[in-house]
This record gives structure tokens, C-alpha cells and sequence, in this order.
């Protein structure tokens, strides 16, 4: 993981759009280092492109959308914790619709075809963000904390009055093998009793039990059951894993989560990227005596901002 990486050789899908219930065609190219991840839309004339970072983000409600005044791609959250699972720096994500494809809903077959197609090393190191002050981001009962640690660690909670859900908890190193074995394979998930609602404001329209976890009153109605027992919570660890990608490289923290979902934790990224003292840039091959000499003599000044 000391150097950044892309696919061997392109990887082609198709499926439906999650929430505009449209057939949608995807493309994932490999891509020169330091390129980072983009989306280009084949089916706009010219077919304009978009970074995947914080800048470009113009909606997080219930789902995660980038894109300009002119265009957008929606729904990239879990392509997004593919690509960080793994290591993926660089690709270019060639779509001819308005949403990535729901798939099943998970990341796994993302996972398992960039797994077959093969990943590249290239020559540039990774460059990652080192969280170095405790910032946090709270809103009603929901939260995010990011605090300093040696790698990468989410610590997520939730809490539905539902008797399928209830209180769960999810703590883990996210490594290549925690993210394939235990997140990758978690499903997003839905309430029956909201679909009419999410319907009349144009989302859903493409869900079903193929591509989510339909809950009822009482039980999931998904005649497999569930992937975890706790899938709910691991399915919302992937949602923050492919969030944070928006940083634009692999994050360092330990990355509490309490309730939150999509739009906080978008506001909690444009927060950490504010708090410029809470953070510094770090690479593989800088030694613990240069990096913290490094922090001495050029890193800003100051604490970390709690908000």
C-alpha cells in the first residue's frame, strides 16, 4: 500500500440506478497516477468529467452526488468504498446515465470485479491525510468524531426504534481484508412504510428486493434474510468508507460515528478539510524522525477545531 494503485484493464457493468430506476452502463478504466478517481458522463455531448472529491459534491441527502452546474453523477458511495477498500488511487468511471448502477446493493460485486481484472502498482507514492487534532461535527443526535490513530479505524453506532434494528455497533481496523470479509457484502437498507413517501419525491424508483433490505413492520421481507446479523450497522460503515474517499486520498483516523449518515458525514469531511491545524499530508516512505520534524517546522500552528 506504499505506492498508489489502478486496474490492470477496464471493468464494464450494468444495472439499475437505485434511485432514478433507470438502466445505467459503467465503464472503470485505469488511470495515470495522481489522477485520482473521476466520473465522466458518456451520454452528454462532450462528455464532461468530474473529480470525486469534496469540492465537487452538490448533494448528500440519501444519497452521495457530485458533478457541476451542467451535469452530475449520483449514488457513488459505494463505488467509492470499493475503490478505498482496496487501494484504488487512480480510475476513470465512464457512465452513460445520471447513477452509478445499484447492483445488489452492496459493494462486493465491485469488489470482486476489480478484483479479477487486477490491480496495477504504479510508480507515485500514496499520499495520505494523517488526522493529528480531534475534530468533531454533531448535529442534533447525530455525530462525527475523527481522532488521531496509526491507521485507518471506524467506530460506528446506531440506534433505530425498529425491533429488526435496534442498537448496533460496529468497531474495526479498516484493512483490504476487514473491508472484503466483514463491509463489503453489507446491503443498503430501506423501511416499506417509506417507499410511498421516497417514491413522490423521485427516489427509490429503481429499489427492490435485489438490490436492498427491505424492512417491514416486523421482519425483513428479503427471503434470504440477512447477509450479518448486524448488517445494518456494517452497511453504514461502508456508506462513511466511500464518503471519506471525497478526501481525495486514504485517510489516518479513528473515525467515530454516532447515527450519521450521507449529509453529515459530507459536512463532517468539508470540516476536517477546514480545520487545516486538525490535519496534515503524510506518504509511506517518510520516516516517523522526518515526519515529525516535518510537523515541527512547517505544519500550522494551533488546535483542532471542535465544532
Amino acid at each position: 500500500m506504499k505506492l498508489q494503485r489502478t486496474l490492470k484493464k477496464p471493468v464494464e457493468v450494468q444495472g439499475i440506478g437505485l434511485h432514478c430506476g433507470a438502466k445505467v452502463s459503467m465503464k472503470v478504466n485505469p488511470a495515470k497516477p495522481d489522477s485520482g478517481i473521476r466520473f465522466r458522463r458518456t451520454d452528454l455531448a462532450g462528455k464532461p468529467e468530474v473529480r470525486a472529491t469534496l469540492d465537487n459534491v452538490i448533494n448528500c441527502i440519501h444519497a452521495t452526488t457530485i458533478g457541476t452546474e451542467d451535469f452530475r453523477v449520483s449514488t457513488i458511495e459505494h463505488l467509492m468504498a470499493a475503490f478505498a477498500g482496496l487501494g484504488i488511487d487512480n480510475a476513470t468511471v465512464e457512465i452513460d446515465g445520471p447513477e452509478v448502477p445499484a447492483m445488489d446493493g452492496s459493494a462486493a460485486i465491485f469488489v470482486f470485479l476489480f478484483k479479477d481484472a487486477g490491480l496495477k502498482i504504479q510508480g507515485s507514492p500514496r499520499r495520505f491525510i494523517e488526522v493529528i487534532r480531534p475534530i468533531s461535527i454533531e448535529e442534533n443526535d447525530k455525530k462525527v468524531t475523527f481522532l488521531p490513530h496509526h491507521s485507518f479505524l471506524v467506530d460506528f453506532s446506531i440506534d433505530f426504534p425498529h425491533p429488526v434494528i435496534m442498537a448496533q455497533r460496529f468497531k474495526a481496523e479498516i484493512t483490504r481484508k476487514t473491508f472484503e470479509k466483514r463491509i463489503a457484502k453489507a446491503r443498503t437498507f430501506g423501511f416499506l412504510k417509506e417507499v410511498e413517501m421516497l417514491h413522490k419525491n423521485g427516489l427509490a424508483l429503481g429499489a427492490s428486493l435485489e438490490n436492498a433490505v427491505v424492512i417491514g413492520d416486523q421482519s425483513v421481507l428479503n427471503h434470504e434474510g440477512l447477509r450479518f446479523s448486524d448488517e445494518f450497522v456494517r452497511h453504514k460503515v461502508l456508506d462513511i468508507i466511500g464518503d471519506l474517499y471525497l478526501l481525495g486520498a486514504p485517510i489516518r483516523a479513528k473515525v467515530v460515528a454516532e447515527k450519521s449518515g450521507h449529509d453529515l458525514h459530507c459536512k463532517a469531511v468539508k470540516a476536517l478539510m477546514a480545520a487545516r491545524s486538525a490535519w496534515r499530508y503524510s506518504d509511506s516512505f517518510v520516516g516517523e524522525a522526518t515526519v515529525s520534524r516535518w510537523h515541527r517546522d512547517i505544519a500550522p500552528a494551533g488546535a483542532g477545531a471542535m465544532l
